[in-house]
């Protein structure tokens, strides 16, 4: 058996803490695997070790025939490598962000047909802090693609990216590779790893799963379904949060109003004549491509963005006129992870408290039920920066709960977040909204839209479907909520 990557007794700790411990693994060459795992399991770390960034604390890995602890050079030229936080330069463009990677590969500057794979041709001008989440994680792929890797690491490079997006990133890699290389690609997506030819899962450090992805299931139910039996399991119990949440009665008929909201950049609209209302209790979900508008929608609503015409309501106060009794009522989780990355996950915890209103004892108290809630005891002490994505949204969630609003402003809250603690955040919000909490959530994961009452579909600024989920998918002639998404889309471009 040829193989790319061979692992024997590895182990890193840092500082007292193991990320790995004592794991024994081999990558066959020419093959895409996936690699799963709860948030802090340590697949990011393992990929790190793969190619050279961190040192072992222990045991022997070779990559490509290479030793990465000092052979790491040798190795960044025979690999791609995308990692979880976007790696690329933001005050650069498309085409200067290519030339630099080019040049640190020691390879030609020629990107004609990777623009073209990547549809990032007309944007190759632009600046990359002003690509959409979906154009962002392309330019990342096209980086790593240069130079025809002989091993190509992928660190969630789907993440917060839209169903469609998704399937084209696949395809992008699948058109681009030749059959000799290797894939590794770390997801929190099961639908896509079910795809993948090989799995690996791993669980606080350790390999609990090393094989052929359909030898967990040959339908992707009883994939997804053993995949999280192996990480521990889910049981759904009573939500803690919405136990001891507390909000008054509140006589508006719609708790969240978006009245022809509008807003243009230039020549440019990012959202046009968009409306809505959302009820008490009422799960409102505006779904859409990246770049589609939903986030802009987010932040005027806020107060964090003024409209260029139109109004939004919250429990009937005009947010541009009373910007902070309105969010006074609201509990906010951005998309881009928005909190104090140099502060620790404590730091940042009372700071929000305290920003809420909180004090003394009450706040305290509630911050402590976040702790343990969320399961962020261990990393209380952690700078904020550090801490694996997943856990980075549990703090972003318990930040926006802690004062306990009425309204909730979910902005792709699970994104990167791994399957079972997805389920608990939706156990939370599905339980929040029966005692009467309305949410405006945004979600790129299909299976979660299903729990929405109502969905806004939202293309190029404007609303093109608003319906229930079911409802949805029938007017779509499709059979899941994610065939409908695309559906939809691509009749919208269409037009």
């Amino acid at each position: 058996m040829d193989l790319c990557i061979e692992i024997e007794n590895l182990s890193k700790k840092f500082d007292d803490k193991y990320a790995l411990k004592n794991i024994s693994l081999s990558f066959v060459k020419g093959k895409i695997v996936a690699l799963l795992g709860a948030d802090g399991s340590g697949k990011t770390t393992l990929l790190r070790l793969i190619i050279g960034l961190l040192c072992p604390s222990e045991g022997r890995i070779k990559t490509l025939s290479l030793n990465p602890v000092i052979q790491k050079e040798k190795i960044v030229l025979k690999t791609g490598y995308m990692p979880q936080k976007f790696g690329l330069y933001e005050d650069l463009t498309v085409i200067e962000n290519l030339n630099l990677y080019a040049k640190l590969k020691n390879t030609k500057n020629d990107f004609d047909e990777l623009l073209d794979f990547t549809t990032l041709k007309p944007f190759k001008n632009r600046l990359a802090q002003n690509l959409s989440g979906g154009m962002k994680q392309k330019l990342g792929l096209a980086c790593a693609l240069l130079a025809q890797p002989e091993l190509l690491i992928l660190d969630e490079p789907s993440v917060g990216v839209d169903p469609l997006s998704r399937l084209e990133l696949l395809e992008l890699v699948k058109k681009t590779i030749n059959k000799n290389t290797s894939v590794i690609w770390s997801s929190s997506y099961l639908d896509e790893a079910f795809n993948f030819d090989l799995s690996i899962i791993l669980d606080k450090g350790k390999v609990i799963f090393e094989g052929n992805t359909k030898a967990l299931g040959s339908t992707y139910e009883e994939f997804e379904s053993k995949v999280i039996d192996l990480m521990g399991g889910y049981k759904k119990v009573e939500s803690k949060i919405a136990k001891n949440y507390h909000i008054e009665n509140y006589s508006e008929k719609c708790t969240v109003v978006a009245d022809n909201l509008s807003k243009k950049f230039g020549d440019f609209w990012a959202v046009k004549n968009n409306s809505f209302c959302i009820k008490k209790g009422e799960i409102f979900g505006l779904l859409g491509p990246n770049g589609a508008g939903k986030s802009t929608t987010f932040k005027m609503m806020c107060a964090l963005l003024k409209p260029t015409s139109g109004k939004g309501y919250i429990l009937g106060i005009d947010v541009e006129k009373e910007p902070t009794k309105a969010r006074s009522y609201l509990g906010y989780m951005a998309q881009k992870f928005s909190l104090y990355s140099r502060l620790s996950l404590m730091d940042n915890l009372n700071f929000f408290a305290g920003v809420y209103g909180l004090f003394g004892k009450d706040k305290k108290k509630k911050m402590e039920r976040m702790i343990e809630i969320f399961d962020l005891e261990q990393y209380k002490t952690t700078i904020t920066s550090l801490l694996p994505l997943g856990f980075k949204q549990r703090l972003s969630l318990a930040c926006a709960l802690i004062h306990e609003p009425p309204v909730l402003f979910l902005d792709e809250p699970t994104s990167g977040v791994d399957a079972i603690q997805r389920r608990e955040f939706w156990n939370h919000i599905k339980s929040l909204s029966k005692i009467g909490v309305s949410v405006l959530v945004t979600t790129h994961f299909m299976d979660e839209a299903r729990f929405c009452d109502n969905i806004s579909l939202f293309y190029n600024g404007k609303i093109i479907a608003l319906n229930k989920p079911d409802k949805l998918i029938e007017s779509a002639k499709a059979k899941t909520m994610q065939d409908a998404f695309i559906n939809l889309i691509k009749k919208a471009n269409q037009k």
